[in-house]
């Protein structure tokens, strides 16, 4: 199957709030699989007391300090890894979690990485199932997005994107803010 132009490292150097957004639709390739994203949560930094960066540099967070367009990978409850993409100019901390995606190519390969799924609509609905399905790890932490084997690309024939606006989920703070992201009426978002 083929995809577009990668994206550029431009793309990713505006705000965390812009460039949740328009991920939307794009193709998340990783190997051998891709999928549609159709769920970003915006995570931005100073007073977003839900966003590792909210503390300030540490060893951590340094890549959501560093160039925009490089992958934040950490895990969550000691057992799912969680893909962020940096947004934001250098020295700048925001990054998007990559909540869910429609898998489109390589579908095979992400079942046997998540024999579990017994739908396709299961397969990456949900940030540690996306992860799993696409054989992302912590090892991809501060890959460079715009080159290598995990890069985001533009559809071959862009669609329009109706986004339905939420407050973000599984978070403890500043759990109201709307900055959840989904293409309205998709059958891959997460559950809640």
């Amino acid at each position: 199957m083929a995809f577009g132009r990668i994206l550029a490292r431009a793309f990713y150097e505006r705000s965390t709030v812009e460039v949740a957004k328009d991920l939307l639709g794009k193709v998340l390739v990783h190997g051998p699989a891709a999928g549609i994203i159709v769920e970003t949560e915006a995570y931005l930094g100073g007073d977003d007391l839900a966003s590792h960066s909210a503390r300030g540099v540490t060893d951590r967070t340094r890549v959501i300090f560093g160039p925009p367009g490089h992958a934040y990978v950490y895990l969550v409850y000691g057992m799912y890894e969680c893909l962020n993409m940096v947004a934001e100019p250098e020295g700048q901390a925001g990054c998007v979690l990559i909540r869910a995606m429609e898998p489109v190519f390589g579908i095979e390969h992400m079942r046997k990485l998540r024999p579990n799924a017994k739908k396709l609509e299961d397969l990456a609905s949900g940030p540690g199932k996306l992860t799993l399905a696409l054989g992302i790890t912590r090892a991809q932490n501060g890959a460079d997005l715009t080159k290598g084997g995990l890069v985001v690309r533009a559809p071959l024939e862009p669609r329009r994107v109706e986004i339905l606006v939420t407050p973000r989920i599984g978070i403890r703070h500043c759990a109201d803010w709307p900055l959840r992201f989904v293409v309205k009426g998709n059958r891959f978002v997460s559950k809640q």
